[in-house]
């Protein structure tokens, strides 16, 4: 074990790897709100992936003409209206690897999340791509060197796909697949879901007209109304704050009130320790807040 462990630092020295501890200050902290989010990142280009603004963008291998100029489209709309944003996917076939290259084609900063070690490319013919996201992107991946793409491990590479974003669109998809199963973890760590919607008879659309019928995605018809749905239209000035919307308060929702006026936005379990109130009692508060 000790000397997996020796060989495993060499390589990642040879090879100037960035190692990501959940500790590190570098760590996406997107990814520490995800119960299962992986103890250690092995990524190989720019380690920052805490951009304001992460699209994850995912779909089926199979893509259509349809599908792959519904992606470019997309990605060059967001490189028009945001400056600090990174596209992630898969580095798969079909629509992954379409994301990746209309990014770069962007100048768009593009990550591609591994289910395999790095010192491989999976698929090969998508090297060439590989190398060129490492100048203003990166590969990532919590396998170290010597892991398979194994099948199972692409259902662990997905829920890092789903964790990093803050929304994750679906842009073609069968009936079953990876881009559902990312979607459905995309939901339980309640990030948004878009999904395009397709004709009823095209079997790539499958997939993301049912996420549409069940609710368990937006139906995504521009980046209008993407971007509205986000929050992300900076022209639109935020409404005045009610200073003065809850007349009477306890102590406790007095002290978490004057906490959350203090940032945009802190996890409850900080917030917790913060004012060292039990979490159930928090989330009580909050509730009644």
């Amino acid at each position: 074990m000790l000397r997996k462990a020796e060989e495993e630092l060499a390589f990642v020295s040879k090879n100037n790897l960035q190692l990501l501890f959940f500790t590190s200050p570098n760590y996406p902290e997107r990814l520490t709100h995800c119960v299962d989010a992986p103890i250690l990142l092995y990524v190989k280009g720019d380690s920052n992936l805490n951009y304001k603004k992460v699209v994850s963008i995912v779909g089926t291998r199979n893509a259509t003409p349809q599908g792959y100029e519904v992606c470019k489209q997309f990605v060059r709309d967001l490189s028009a209206k945001f400056s600090n944003i990174i596209v992630v996917s898969g580095l798969a076939y079909g629509i992954d690897i379409c994301a990746h290259r209309a990014a770069l084609e962007n100048g768009v900063p593009t990550a591609a999340v591994l289910a395999h070690g790095l010192d491989r490319i999976y698929p090969a013919m998508h090297r060439k791509t590989a190398i060129d996201m490492l100048d203003a992107g990166a590969l990532v991946t919590e396998f170290p060197s010597g892991t398979q793409p194994e099948r199972f491990n692409f259902v662990r590479r997905n829920r890092i796909v789903a964790g990093l974003a803050d929304a994750l669109v679906v842009i073609e998809s069968s009936s079953k697949g990876g881009s559902l199963i990312t979607a459905e973890i995309a939901n339980s760590y309640y990030r948004e879901v878009f999904a395009v919607p397709g004709r009823v008879t095209d079997a790539a659309s499958v997939g993301c007209n049912t996420l549409i019928a069940s609710d368990r995605a937006i139906l995504m018809q521009d980046i209008k109304g993407f971007i509205d749905h986000m929050g992300w239209d900076d022209s639109v000035k935020p409404q005045p704050r009610q200073k003065e919307l809850f007349l009477q308060l306890t102590e406790t929702e007095e002290r978490v009130f004057d906490a959350l006026n203090k940032v945009e936005s802190i996890h409850v379990n900080m917030l917790a320790i913060e004012l060292d109130v039990p979490v159930s009692e928090l989330f009580f508060t909050l509730l009644e807040l």
